[in-house]
């Protein structure tokens, strides 16, 4: 029988469980380990909350060390008509696959970025807001590309030249907003500090219990800014994997108005 909770049932059984202390990992080997516990202490399946009529607030878990990217959500660039990705940056700014002509034909490319708004890639990429105009776009400036990338910067401008992108990948605020919105739910976020014993099997303390509620816009644009939300883009000749929103785990409060403690 699947456990049902009010809010108020659910902080209570959450302050609970933090009262508990070190709790061993009953998921050994799994990289979500963290959040399957507590699942399981809470009796509910996994990545589903059963608060009546509250179908916006989702629980989050993470490891209290861990900054590594977690995947918000995948959002093509605008114009969407011009299919930018596939058919700007791969063909005009990609560069050969490291797999091509063994596991992939030798003609295949690759364009492969992570990028944010604090600092330009070693080719020349970033994110940039331009709240006057209310997007978000990715920027190409050629001056800052590594010279170790100087035949591929070549490559660049004998196939579209030097100058700024264009037409520039973007997404308006409108869009960002409405997407981001509905993604990023009220949430119970959970820390978890982590230990092994000489034997190797891993405990958690479940520590810190935040109530994360209304979305901020602004916060997710200074995220941008401050380089811990990044733009991903994983595009290959053969398959474009999609362009994706990525934040760094710790970072997730900066997304929230209202951040509240239990």
């Amino acid at each position: 029988m699947v456990e049902i909770y009010t809010k108020e049932q659910l902080i209570i059984r959450l302050r609970e469980i933090r009262e508990m202390g070190w709790i061993r990992n009953e998921r050994p080997g799994n990289v979500g380990g963290v959040g399957n516990t507590i699942e399981d202490l809470l009796g509910i399946e996994e990545n589903n909350l059963p608060i009546p009529n509250a179908s916006e607030w989702e629980l989050k878990c993470q490891r209290a060390s861990s900054s590594s990217l977690t995947t918000l959500f995948h959002f093509e660039p605008s114009p969407t008509a011009l299919k930018i990705v596939p058919s700007i940056l791969l063909p005009k700014y990609g560069w050969k696959h490291n797999e091509a002509g063994k596991k992939y034909p030798l003609t295949e490319m690759s364009f492969r970025q992570t990028i944010s708004g604090a600092i330009r890639s070693d080719r020349g990429f970033m994110v940039v807001i331009d709240r006057k105009e209310k997007k978000v776009a990715v920027s190409f400036d050629a001056n800052y590309v590594d010279t170790k990338h100087s035949e591929w910067l070549e490559g660049v401008s004998n196939k579209v030249g030097l100058a700024e992108l264009a037409p520039q990948p973007y997404w308006g605020f409108d869009d960002l907003f409405h997407k981001a919105g509905t993604k990023l739910l009220n949430t119970f976020y959970v820390l978890a500090d982590v230990k092994k014993d000489g034997e190797g099997t891993e405990y958690f303390k479940y520590s810190r219990i935040l109530k994360l509620t209304n979305f901020s816009f602004d916060g997710w644009l200074n995220a941008i800014e401050a380089g811990c939300l990044y733009v991903d883009f994983d595009a290959r000749t053969g398959h474009n994997h999609g362009t994706k929103f990525r934040l760094r785990q710790n970072e997730l409060p900066r997304l929230y108005a209202s951040i509240e403690e239990i």
